[in-house]
């Protein structure tokens, strides 16, 4: 899968495809990354700027609705995402690893417009059995956000089915990706 591998050119376009046949460039860190609201995280997260006004609106939202929706995990530099998936490989093992993160500078999370979010609780590996997940679901496109790790899905995107990740596309994509049930990989293919 790690065939082929192509240097992103302009990793600061909103709708940039990072995955594990297109990577960052070495130690890329994206300059407008703002603090999310704390009272809409676990802990101290970041995002890019518009990826965190529409993350915020959204959130705002869904706590209206009676949801509350949190970042857990948002921007990660290319160190951190390097041990994270070191930590995975001694674990679980490679191919485990493979399916459930991404290598260095392979990860969407490193352009500050992922986010992986969880209900109250913070226990993100259950969200897919709560109604912030239906919520989610059903409404994160209107806000920019799109499902990134799909069910059925994995055989397209390379990793297993994320309930929790989350990535800020704009609102104009978001909502044609959500209305014809595609993923980034599968619109960038079209284009």
């Amino acid at each position: 899968m790690f065939n082929k591998i192509k240097i992103i050119k302009d990793p600061h376009k909103i709708d940039v495809l990072v995955n594990k046949l297109n990577k960052l460039p070495d130690n890329y860190i994206p300059k407008d990354l703002l603090p999310i609201n704390s009272n809409n995280t676990i802990n101290m997260q970041y995002l890019r700027k518009e990826a965190k006004y529409h993350f915020e609106k959204m959130c705002e939202k869904a706590k209206v609705k009676g949801y509350t929706i949190l970042a857990v995990s948002s921007f990660r530099t290319s160190d951190y995402q390097e041990k994270l998936y070191n930590n995975y490989c001694l674990e679980k093992g490679i191919e485990y690893a493979n399916m459930c993160s991404a290598k260095k500078n392979h990860s969407e999370h490193q352009t500050g417009l992922a986010v992986d979010v969880s209900d109250i609780k913070g226990e993100y590996n259950n969200f897919e059995n709560t109604k912030e997940f239906v919520w989610m679901k059903n409404n994160s496109y209107k806000y920019g956000f799109i499902l990134r790790y799909p069910k059925y899905k994995t055989d397209i995107t390379g990793y297993k089915f994320e309930p929790w990740h989350y990535r800020y596309v704009g609102t104009y994509l978001a909502k044609k990706l959500y209305k014809n049930n595609l993923t980034l990989e599968e619109y960038k293919n079209q284009s």
